[in-house]
């Protein structure tokens, strides 16, 4: 009987939590311009939000700013695994726990503090109103450089260095020994990290909302700002779209993962054997 009501409860958790999602995309097919009320099947307005310039003009704001934080990102989070494994462990652990910290805070206290450092940096350098597309990409960088460290550094540890070692004893040097050992066998962990990086900060709400400035839009800022206004199929579709494309980069990411983790326990068996 406990095992048949803890089944309800986790499937009555999954439908509140889901089931709102699955309106909006099945809301998005509607023919209708009356959002409650279906009316048909119809990708027309698909086509409308993609036609229309303030909502086109947030998209490619949230593409290049999610573009350039999952480079940045990686390049950072890449730098930043290879030194934490590498360091002693009275250096380590503060650098860990201040990459966990930032994953682990809440994302309005994020964005709050993001806000009073540019802000002040602005006052500092004499720039009035320093907020805008620039700031949104800092401060998305400052969280997703941690994500990809996180992944990167678990897939370093784990592929031991046996190689490396190797590259060294055959007379490569550190630059050698990272672009043609390294780097190729970190290269899936890197891609997956830069996949998350770019879905955290496509999607991202709360942090752009503080940073922002006036001017700046990105695409889930117009689909808030559009609420005031009431629902419009047009606004299920982008929100629709936006799901779509989160949910692709997600599976891809996972998709390298696991590939690249059968790809090593394929190489351990064949070595041992």
């Amino acid at each position: 009987m406990g095992r048949k009501l803890l089944g309800a409860h986790t499937v009555l958790v999954y439908v509140f939590l889901y089931a709102p999602i699955l309106v909006v995309v099945a809301l998005a097919f509607n023919g209708g311009r009356q959002v409650l009320y279906w009316e048909g099947f119809s990708t027309r307005w698909f086509g409308e939000a993609l036609r229309d310039d303030t909502i086109t003009e947030p998209l490619k704001t949230s593409l290049i700013i999610a573009l350039g934080n999952a480079v940045i990102a990686c390049v950072l989070g890449t730098m930043l695994a290879l030194a934490l494994a590498r360091m002693r462990a009275w250096v380590r652990v503060p650098l860990d726990a201040l990459a966990y910290m930032t994953l682990v805070t809440p994302e309005i206290v994020f964005g709050i503090s993001a806000l009073i450092f540019f802000v002040q940096a602005g006052l500092w350098v004499g720039i009035e109103s320093p907020l805008g597309i620039w700031t949104i990409l800092i401060a998305h960088v400052v969280f997703n450089a941690s994500v990809v460290a996180l992944i990167v550094r678990a897939r370093f540890v784990g592929m031991g260095q046996a190689l490396e070692e190797a590259s060294y004893d055959l007379g490569s040097g550190p630059l050698s020994t990272f672009r043609q050992v390294t780097l190729p066998r970190l290269a899936p962990a890197i891609l997956a990290g830069g996949l998350l990086a770019f879905t955290f900060s496509f999607d991202d709400f709360i942090t752009s909302y503080f940073v922002s400035g006036a001017g700046t839009t990105t695409l889930p800022l117009r689909i808030f700002s559009s609420l005031r206004f009431g629902v419009s199929p047009a606004i299920n579709a982008t929100a629709a779209m936006i799901l779509g494309l989160t949910l692709l980069a997600i599976v891809v990411a996972y998709v390298v993962l696991r590939r690249s983790d059968d790809a090593r326990r394929s190489a351990v068996l064949v070595h041992q054997v």
